[in-house]
């Protein structure tokens, strides 16, 4: 595996399920793999989740890890072409590119949508600058469109805690006071449509996600009709995708305060079956979720969190598998 992006860069899921359990039960047990490899993770965005469970999976693996936050310690950097860097950007991503590949083998890439030009995010441009001019492998660690090391989490905690064969998994959008990318749903969406569930996703008129992601999940515009019977409910708020309003793309469509009704509360959760609650974190408490819903038994978000080191470490075996092909 030269690049980790989409959910068909993992190959067959059953088997990607059956190596993270495997690694889940023995953490260190492919620890020679990475000895002498170095991994540069490089932040444009904040990070908790991603950046300890990255950095702990390389560990894992025996790997060397640099860490690089682009905001905090390196110079402000350029990322389009043809400008004129007369402002605070110092360095171009072109020629930054190339110089952080000579210290590393494998290139971990965290950035996030800028959410006013559409084609730009939906391009993956700056991703793509790191494969075309690193000339080393690249993953991503959440990007303008995606975040497949969440939605491989996401899915071993489904596979670690479905009570049936083919599940019913709820995406339900939830109210924001800011205007969030469509990474993680984009990709949690990817990820169950590539899996064996019964998905649904749930979300006021004007949200719709693209279709290159949504593929032929059913939408319903009623959340409590989606939640019906539901075994897996995962919340996330996304603001406009702009595709059947492409002016509106990035934008929150309606005040959040008259979206509230939104918000995953008891209300809905008792008309699931006995549905377990899922949410990628960080999560706004009484916007999102209700204290009641996400401080239940029946909350996977800490073992969410938790399988972020077991699907990075996955990713990362696979990737150093592919270099020596």
């Amino acid at each position: 595996m030269k690049s980790f992006l989409h959910v068909q860069d993992l190959g067959d899921l059953r088997v990607a399920l059956a190596e993270a359990k495997e690694i889940k039960n023995d953490r260190f047990r492919y620890v020679e793999s990475g000895r002498n490899k170095t991994a540069l993770l490089v932040f444009f965005n904040n990070s908790l989740r991603t950046r300890l469970s990255t950095q702990k999976a390389a560990l894992n693996l025996g790997m060397n890890v640099i860490v690089l936050d682009v905001n905090a310690g390196a110079w402000k950097l350029e990322t389009e072409r043809g400008v004129i860097m007369d402002g605070d950007k110092s360095e171009h991503l072109l020629e930054a590119i190339p110089v952080m590949s000579c210290y590393c083998d494998i290139i971990g890439i965290r950035s996030f949508a800028g959410l006013t030009d559409r084609e730009y995010d939906y391009a993956e441009t700056v991703y793509h600058q790191f494969v075309r001019y690193s000339g080393k492998p690249v993953f991503a660690m959440e990007t303008a469109t995606v975040h497949p090391l969440q939605a491989f989490a996401d899915l071993i905690t489904i596979e670690e805690h479905k009570q049936k064969a083919r599940p019913k998994v709820v995406l339900t959008w939830a109210p924001h006071p800011r205007a969030l990318p469509q990474a993680v749903p984009n990709s949690f969406a990817e990820w169950m449509n590539a899996a064996d569930v019964d998905f649904v996703i749930t979300h006021p008129e004007g949200y719709e996600l693209d279709p290159l992601f949504a593929g032929d999940a059913r939408v319903e515009y009623d959340q409590m009709k989606a939640f019906e019977g539901a075994d897996f409910v995962y919340a996330k708020n996304w603001s406009c995708p702009g595709v059947t309003r492409p002016a509106d793309y990035g934008k929150i469509l309606a005040d959040y305060h008259d979206m509230l009704h939104w918000t995953v509360s008891d209300r809905q959760m008792a008309i699931t079956d006995n549905a377990r609650f899922m949410h990628c974190l960080p999560v706004r408490r009484g916007m999102i979720v209700a204290d009641s819903v996400i401080e239940a038994p029946t909350s996977l978000v800490i073992p969410e969190a938790a399988n972020r080191e077991i699907s990075a470490t996955v990713v990362l075996r696979r990737i150093l598998q592919g270099m020596q092909e």
